[in-house]
């Protein structure tokens, strides 16, 4: 495993990449509405990160991928390709963003929800939000990796609903996906977290069965397998000396930047 400890001038490229990721999701928000297609949301957040911006999107032509963001609508888990589908009403969406900047990478990814949605809908997101909120807050030098997985799966039993297993979060940096491996699930993968150590956090959470299946026509979009909706949220995250900085933080959210442990 080559884990690398960011130095301070690192650490503040990933700062300005983080901060601009989290624009990006700030600007779609009011876009996202009932009539909109996918395609339309994700050529709006293309042009924004490369004149706003001054980067690229991560995602654009990554391993072959067609599009600048992923967009996943109800049932599709991750990886959801944007194209003609319309949004409705009372779907819920994720979208997920990774800006390139500087040469260094920022990842995020939050939940929208198209007008107004079913009790359960709005359950599902919020568990998906709480279960990273809580996991955020065990990270600090010294902690373990797989406590991250423990906080999630308290929250995902609680509520009801499963986690899936076929994707975790992971090291990000000058490399889209960097070690470690961040799995979201109670496990026993020992690693002492340290202070410079830069990953993602990013569950997903479904309402039915942790099964996805992968789409074999277009070799991405991930759904649940028996068609329940699924929710991420996703944060960077940088292990300070003494507990944890969110470098993706958002302005619409009630949650601390930084965190001392």
């Amino acid at each position: 495993m080559d884990i690398t400890l960011k130095s301070p001038s690192e650490i503040e490229k990933l700062r300005i990449v983080g901060a601009a990721t989290a624009r990006v999701l700030e600007m779609i928000e009011p876009y996202v509405v009932p009539g909109v297609t996918t395609e339309e949301l994700d050529n709006i957040m293309n042009e924004y990160i490369q004149t706003k911006e001054n980067a690229v999107s991560a995602d654009l032509g990554y391993q072959g991928y067609p599009k600048a963001t992923c967009i996943s609508v109800n049932e599709v888990v991750c990886h959801g390709i944007p194209g003609p589908h319309k949004l409705r009403e009372g779907d819920i969406v994720n979208i997920d963003v990774t800006v390139l900047k500087d040469k260094y990478y920022g990842d995020s990814s939050r939940m929208y929800i198209v007008g107004r949605t079913s009790p359960r809908n709005e359950q599902l997101c919020k568990c998906a939000q709480e279960a990273m909120y809580a996991a955020i807050r065990t990270v600090r030098p010294g902690s373990n990796l797989a406590d991250i997985g423990a906080a999630i799966q308290k929250i995902a039993d609680k509520a009801g609903f499963s986690i899936v297993r076929d994707y975790c979060g992971h090291g990000i940096g000058s490399g889209f996906h960097e070690d470690p491996q961040v799995l979201h699930y109670k496990n026993n993968y020992n690693l002492i977290i340290q202070e410079g150590m830069c990953f993602t956090i990013e569950p997903m959470i479904n309402a039915g069965t942790y099964k996805v299946k992968v789409n074999r026509k277009d070799g991405w979009t991930v759904t649940t397998a028996d068609k329940q909706p699924s929710a991420q949220y996703e944060h960077t995250l940088l292990v300070t000396k003494d507990g944890v900085e969110v470098l993706t933080l958002r302005k619409d959210e009630d949650f601390p930047r930084i965190i001392s442990n």
